[in-house]
């Protein structure tokens, strides 16, 4: 008797254009799935889910333009693969930007200010709580040139706070928060966003 074929493993990309990647793909691998380094969009197709990591907004922004990589995220985006983006990535996945404005994606309701808590020397580290399913569980926050959650839309669910402003939100597939959480040894939120590719996948016919 033939054994049941295994299922292929979860494969998640990390844009690698610029920014904070390796982290992330550490962090994935350790949360026990496969993680992928992406540099074009052709790499999407392979795909369950993408991390845009922290960095530079303006940079990824030109580069993502220089790579085409516009359409092939919206694409990512409409079959319902889910999306993580941290810091710059929240930035460009953010409905509107401000100080200054900017192009983003517009893939999740929320307005950002870019640097709202200051320069790197204003980075710092506070002690959170994140609520998953119901249940608030004690995180690790790491801040480093963070944007601020100015607006959240009526269809996004907040996750977490600090300070009373949101810092981790989510709208459907895509998971966005202000923090950091691959500069931690702590995999919850990696964990959370590989559990949501997982449940994406299995609903995919």
């Amino acid at each position: 008797m033939t054994a049941p074929a295994r299922p292929a493993p979860v494969r998640i990309g990390v844009l690698a254009l610029q920014g904070d990647f390796a982290l992330h793909s550490q962090a994935l691998e350790r949360s026990e799935v496969d993680a992928v380094e992406v540099r074009k969009p052709e790499a999407l197709a392979d795909l369950d889910g993408l991390i845009l990591p922290g960095g530079e907004s303006t940079t990824l922004l030109r580069l993502i333009d220089e790579w085409n990589f516009v359409p092939a995220l919206e694409r990512f985006h409409a079959t319902g693969k889910p999306v993580f983006g941290t810091c710059a990535g929240l930035i460009l996945l953010a409905r509107e930007v401000l100080h200054p404005v900017q192009p983003s994606l517009g893939l999740i309701d929320v307005a950002v200010e870019r640097n709202a808590y200051g320069r790197q020397r204003e980075s710092f580290e506070a002690r959170g709580s994140v609520t998953l399913a119901g249940r608030a569980i004690p995180v690790d926050m790491v801040f480093i040139r963070a944007p601020r959650i100015r607006r959240v839309g009526p269809e996004v669910e907040t996750l977490a706070t600090h300070a009373g402003a949101p810092v981790m939100a989510r709208q459907g597939t895509v998971v966005v928060a202000t923090f950091h959480p691959e500069l931690t040894d702590d995999l919850t939120v990696h964990r959370y966003f590989c559990d949501l590719v997982r449940t994406a996948r299995a609903r995919t016919p």
